[in-house]
């Protein structure tokens, strides 16, 4: 089967969040299947290549009864995986990739819509796969214009869209006369297509026109029909309800495992957990604090700082916690807000908050090896990856019970010996607080807390299951590709 993966974001060669782990390693699993992947991406100012050469120096792109060019660049096979970059520089060779911490860029409409007939076009030439598999709103106008304006393009006939929402949270929302802008047609603003409250939606315009629709935990596939979690579109995913499957994300161990994890000051494994108290020697030297009580508990952030993330609770309980025996290291970048809430708890509490505002992919690897716990109170979560991470690195995970958190995470219970975290269910920061409090008690207890952590080195998350899981879906498709529905969309968009 050929697969062709469009996202806005990829590992090594741009990343803000887990979309990029995910669109990194799944092609990779489903190429050591056997299967012909390809993945398309911009081409971002921090994208770095070598030996790139252009394949296709001038794709067309119409942008209000003009055209844009840009071309496309080989970026070389990685692990069985075919990389192509959309080269347009006036729209990608930005210091970030979406926005700054003051908002998104205002023409990120133009820059995904060009982004997104690009591949289009580019793959008429260099491959027409069976499956499209895009991701999240920057790729949402890929089955959109497959459906609409390469709708009667006999090279598409027979082609599926698959289409994985990795966080609903954004949407890609823009004002109406977006839609001549992209050379789209008026029809489009209806309820049951794009239109979204007066605006177009780019990701519900993914729901409707895509023939399967994916996300990345099986609790998250059912929150967001919930108007909790559906973020103004749970009407659009009750509608297709039959088309959404939650897949829980899987881990690559080849890079995030301690057993080969070359970013640490030392290696250890489920047989010899030796290394791990020299890593956690490391990860305080890393924020300067030399001179902590070693014996005290750490415990880990690696996350974007936004409020998706529970970072509102940190700060409710943050002089309850400054009073605990434990070291918080946190790193991430993201909005200011939080950005600034980190900052001035390490200026308050220097020595029980440890923070670097930065993406720092080697500090990351120390902080999931040197911490003795991981903190994730998010106040959603689609899949969540770092929880996984810290599991297999012996680094217990607290977490909220919220999608892929509750999915992978199993309560402790010291009396029988089960489980690998600890979790709380009310988004408030008094459980929060109860929470770590018991993880505390917990770590007092040196042999309990070893089976603890070896409970959670032993679960296997590794991409294999998964790949297998969307290769089914592929293979539903493919034979006898089924209509998209979109029927009852306009009763339950707004319902």
């Amino acid at each position: 089967m050929n697969i062709v993966f469009a996202a806005s974001e990829c590992v090594p060669f741009s990343k803000t969040g887990g979309l990029a782990d995910v669109v990194s390693a799944l092609p990779k699993a489903l190429a050591e299947l056997g299967h012909t992947v390809s993945v398309y991406l911009p081409k971002y100012k921090q994208t770095r290549l070598k030996n790139a050469r252009t394949l296709l120096p001038s794709v067309t792109v119409p942008f209000d009864d003009q055209y844009r060019f840009c071309s496309v660049v080989d970026g070389g096979s990685h692990s069985g995986v075919q990389f192509y970059f959309i080269d347009y520089p006036p729209f990608f060779d930005r210091e970030l990739l979406y926005g700054t911490p003051a908002g998104d860029y205002p023409d990120n409409a133009e820059r995904f819509a060009l982004y997104s007939r690009a591949v289009i076009e580019a793959a008429k030439i260099l491959g027409v796969p069976n499956i499209f598999h895009c991701h999240d709103w920057q790729s949402a106008l890929i089955p959109v214009l497959l459906r609409t304006s390469y709708a009667d393009d006999p090279v598409f006939r027979g082609v599926a869209t698959v289409f994985t929402i990795h966080n609903m949270g954004y949407q890609g929302i823009f004002p109406p006369d977006t839609l001549p802008l992209l050379m789209l047609p008026w029809d489009l603003f209806t309820i049951d297509k794009m239109e979204f409250w007066g605006k177009v939606n780019f990701l519900k315009g993914a729901l409707v026109f895509s023939d399967t629709i994916t996300t990345v935990s099986r609790k998250y596939s059912q929150e967001i029909q919930t108007a909790e979690y559906g973020f103004g579109l749970d009407g659009v995913l009750r509608a297709r309800s039959s088309s959404v499957t939650g897949i829980l994300n899987g881990v690559d161990y080849s890079e995030w495992n301690p057993e080969n994890d070359n970013l640490i000051v030392r290696q250890y494994s489920l047989q010899n957990l030796e290394g791990k108290r020299e890593c956690k020697y490391d990860l305080l030297r890393q924020f300067g604090l030399e001179k902590a009580n070693v014996e005290a508990p750490v415990v880990g952030i690696v996350s974007r700082f936004a409020a998706q993330k529970g970072f509102d609770l940190i700060a409710e309980v943050a002089d309850d916690l400054a009073q605990l025996p434990l070291i918080i290291t946190a790193v991430g970048s993201g909005d200011k807000e939080y950005q600034d809430l980190f900052l001035k708890l390490n200026r308050q509490f220097p020595d029980k908050f440890a923070v670097k505002i930065a993406y720092d992919n080697t500090l990351a690897h120390k902080i999931e090896a040197g911490a003795d716990m991981f903190l994730m109170p998010s106040r959603y979560e689609p899949s969540g990856l770092n929880q996984m991470y810290s599991l297999k690195y012996g680094t217990v995970p607290i977490v909220r019970a919220t999608g892929g958190l509750d999915d992978s995470i199993e309560p402790w219970g010291a009396a029988k010996g089960k489980g690998t975290g600890f979790k709380f269910t009310a988004y408030t920061g008094t459980a929060l607080l109860a929470t770590i409090q018991e993880a505390l008690q917990a770590f007092k207890n040196n042999a309990s807390w070893k089976k603890l952590m070896l409970n959670g080195m032993q679960k296997d998350f590794s991409w294999a299951a998964s790949a297998r899981e969307y290769l089914k879906i592929y293979e539903h498709l493919v034979p006898t590709k089924p209509e998209p529905a979109t029927e009852k969309v306009a009763e339950l968009s707004r319902a």
